[in-house]
């Protein structure tokens, strides 16, 4: 029996069906006529072969999910194996960073503080000899000072003014005397915090004129030297005499005083504290 070969251009991508018609369309044009049952039978062949190619026998479905869940299960292993060795690297790489920072602890020696110095206590200031400070050689003073007038002995509270020229003193009945042919002045100065004077005789050592803001004329005012004592600094000065009764403070020290000798501390007021053996003899002076 003559086989019809295999058809040019065609190919699996063609569907079972369509095969099998172009197929038996050639080999009947070149077959002599057969009989129907005959055709027939041969149609009910080739349609049984060609079920084959739709469906899917359900022993392969099986053999499929099988393989599906054995494929599963080798992913879920491998993901379980690759965790256990992350954490391995982690463990390793931490117990290695241990060692090296052991090692490095065991050679090199930790530093070590230099002790602390004891502090060496200041010495107690000796307030028997009075307290100055001073800036390059010059007496601080602030704005006001106890002043310690040699003589009588007495303690005033003076203002520091570098605003005026002379240094002044509270003094009353002032009387101007010869005596061996000079000019010599007498004059009472208060006790602090008494209604009593006491009376002092100097020799002039000049006139000055003083104008003040208040009167129209100026005024002549006898200077005499005193000497006195801020702080532990001691010294003569020239001091004119006036009457201070209406003015807040009996002595005033001013630039003749302050030159080359003092610098003032306006924020403060009295910088500086006399000897104790001068405040013990307030007013008990010759």
């Amino acid at each position: 029996m003559h086989r019809p070969s295999q058809l040019p251009g065609s190919g699996r991508g063609r569907l079972p069906a369509q095969g099998f018609f172009m197929a038996f369309k050639h080999f009947r044009a070149g077959l002599p006529k057969l009989p129907i049952t005959a055709l027939a039978g041969l149609l009910l062949l080739t349609g049984c072969s060609a079920d084959r190619y739709f469906m899917v026998p359900k022993t392969d479905l099986d053999e499929l999910g099988g393989s599906v869940k054995i494929q599963r299960a080798t992913l879920i292993t491998m993901e379980n194996n690759a965790a256990v060795r992350h954490q391995q690297v982690i463990e390793q790489n931490r117990a290695a960073t241990d060692t090296l920072l052991n090692a490095i602890a065991t050679q090199v020696e930790r530093p070590e503080c230099p002790p602390v110095p004891a502090q060496t206590a200041c010495p107690a200031a000796d307030i028997s000899k009075g307290r100055t400070d001073r800036l390059k050689g010059k007496v601080i003073v602030g704005e006001v000072e106890n002043f310690y007038l040699a003589g009588p002995g007495l303690i005033y509270k003076a203002r520091i003014d570098s605003g005026a020229e002379t240094s002044s003193i509270d003094a009353r009945n002032i009387t101007r005397f010869e005596r061996d042919g000079s000019n010599w002045v007498r004059f009472d100065i208060p006790v602090p915090g008494t209604e009593e004077f006491v009376t002092l005789e100097k020799e002039i050592s000049r006139r000055v004129r003083v104008i003040q803001a208040s009167a129209e004329e100026a005024e002549r005012r006898v200077v005499v030297e005193l000497q006195f004592s801020i702080g532990d600094h001691q010294q003569v000065a020239e001091f004119t005499l006036a009457d201070r009764t209406n003015l807040t403070y009996e002595v005033l020290i001013g630039r003749n005083i302050l030159r080359d000798v003092m610098l003032i501390d306006v924020g403060k007021e009295y910088a500086t504290e006399l000897p104790e053996s001068l405040r013990n003899s307030n007013g008990s002076g010759s």
